[in-house]
């Protein structure tokens, strides 16, 4: 694990793309730096006000994976962000579309279920995303979501269009649970690093000193697996509250649509049942065309005395 510096910190985070890869490694190597947590988070907020739109929301995936992941060992980096995590996700709003703006409403639903912050500071949050419209106060137990402005929880509210069920579905195919490379990793651990009882092998300290690196080694590779499996959890509670939500509506569509087919049925059955007593009533009339019409004047109609009078 490289040495930590200012210096280094800004080139990886320059560097720092929106693959899980490259936010989960970055989040490693911060929160193995925990000491320098204050200085971490000045440079992060520094370097997200520079960096470009299209960038800003991969630093917010950063501070999430680092606050979360962190807690375990110490309350460092979820101290150190909160005086600055609301004008974040200010920042970020403002210089966001819509479809970013849901991304952040995903990421302060899972802090609002985690309660990683109290809830005052995710009420300013919310307010962030909500814009102008000031949330109205209540009683802590009376404190939830709004349906209207997190979709992602099961609610009765609009249901996902197709396209978001396909990518979530998407997302899920490189989920951690599908990673054989690091589940290879983890089984192939030695047991030295696993079972205390082996600890008396030690018999000097250069001994000592590569069990402590091989385990050190160990906690990251576990926490950070441990970490995806986590997110991969929520991704997919998630995608069950979509998927319930979207066959909530198709079955109304459904419903709706069985409707309207059994009303056009019975506007055919009627529309049918006019053509056949129309065509009885026609086959019934005599055939104009068969009479005689030599003069060319309008064709006059034998009265009845006519056609039944004697030669």
């Amino acid at each position: 694990m490289s040495a930590f510096s200012e210096t280094a910190l800004e080139k990886k985070l320059l560097e720092l793309s929106s693959s899980q890869q490259s936010v989960q490694t970055l989040s490693l190597w911060l929160i193995h730096h925990r000491k320098h947590s204050k200085t971490i988070v000045t440079v992060w907020n520094r370097e997200l006000k520079k960096a470009k739109a299209g960038r800003k929301l991969t630093f917010l995936y950063l501070a999430n994976d680092v606050i979360q992941n962190s807690k375990r060992k110490g309350p460092e980096f979820t101290k150190d962000f909160a005086p600055v995590i609301v004008d974040a996700f200010k920042h970020v709003a403002s210089e966001s579309d819509e479809s970013c703006k849901k991304h952040l409403i995903r990421v302060l639903s899972i802090w609002h279920e985690r309660a990683v912050y109290e809830n005052d500071l995710l009420d300013q949050l919310k307010q962030v995303l909500q814009g102008d419209k000031k949330p109205k106060k209540r009683p802590y137990e009376e404190v939830k979501i709004d349906l209207d402005v997190y979709p992602c929880q099961s609610s009765p509210g609009d249901p996902p269009q197709t396209m978001e069920l396909i990518k979530a579905l998407q997302e899920l195919e490189n989920a951690a649970s599908g990673d054989a490379a690091v589940r290879h990793r983890i089984s192939a651990l030695p047991l030295e690093v696993q079972d205390v009882s082996l600890l008396g092998r030690i018999t000097d300290k250069d001994s000592g000193d590569r069990l402590s690196r091989m385990v050190d080694d160990a906690c990251m590779l576990l926490a950070d697996y441990s970490g995806r499996l986590a997110a991969e959890i929520d991704d997919r509670k998630q995608l069950t509250r979509m998927l319930t939500d979207f066959l909530r509506a198709q079955k109304e569509i459904l419903t709706e649509k069985e409707q309207k087919l059994e009303d056009y049925k019975q506007k055919l059955a009627k529309v049918s049942q006019v053509r056949k007593e129309l065509r009885s009533r026609i086959s019934s009339l005599p055939d104009l065309s068969l009479l005689p019409n030599v003069t060319g004047d309008p064709l006059q109609l034998p009265s009845s005395g006519d056609l039944y009078s004697a030669d």
